[in-house]
C-alpha cells in the first residue's frame, strides 16, 4: 500500500488545517490508520488513530478536543483535521498504516509500521 499524505501549509495560531492520506489499494478499508508527527528536535509522536471502519478513534491528549480522524474507505482516504491550531502544532505529518495494528496499538507503537506516507509539514505562526 502506497499512502499519500497532503493538506499541510502554515498558518496562524487558532487557524485549522485538513490533512489527507491517500492509500493505493482498496484493501485499505482493512486498515488502522494513524497520525504521527515529528516536530523539529524531538521525536516523532502519535496525533491520532482510527479503526478499520471508523467506529474507533484515538488521540494524544495535546490534540484531543481540536483534531477530528474520519475515514471514507470508498475513497480510500483518512481526514485530520486539524483546528484551534497551536505553535506547538508545528511539524511534519505522517500517516501510517499496517494490517496488523490496531488503531489502539498504534497509540503505543509506530516503529514497526509497514506503511508510511511521505510527510507533509505544518507550520503553525504566533
Amino acid at each position: 500500500v502506497q499512502l499519500q499524505a497532503s493538506g499541510g501549509g502554515s498558518v496562524q495560531a487558532g487557524g485549522f488545517l485538513r490533512l489527507s492520506c491517500a492509500a493505493s489499494r482498496r484493501t485499505f478499508s482493512n486498515y488502522a490508520v494513524g497520525w504521527f508527527r515529528r516536530a523539529p528536535g524531538k521525536e516523532r509522536e502519535f496525533v491520532a488513530a482510527i479503526s478499520t471502519n471508523g467506529g474507533s478513534t484515538y488521540y494524544a491528549d495535546s490534540v484531543k478536543g481540536r483534531f477530528t480522524l474520519s475515514r471514507d474507505n470508498a475513497a480510500n482516504t483518512v481526514t485530520l483535521q486539524m483546528n484551534t491550531l497551536k505553535p506547538e502544532d508545528t511539524a511534519v505529518y505522517y500517516c501510517a498504516s499496517d494490517p496488523w495494528f490496531s488503531a489502539l496499538g498504534m497509540t503505543v507503537e509506530s516503529s514497526t509500521l509497514d506503511y508510511w506516507g511521505l510527510g507533509t509539514l505544518v507550520t503553525v505562526s504566533s
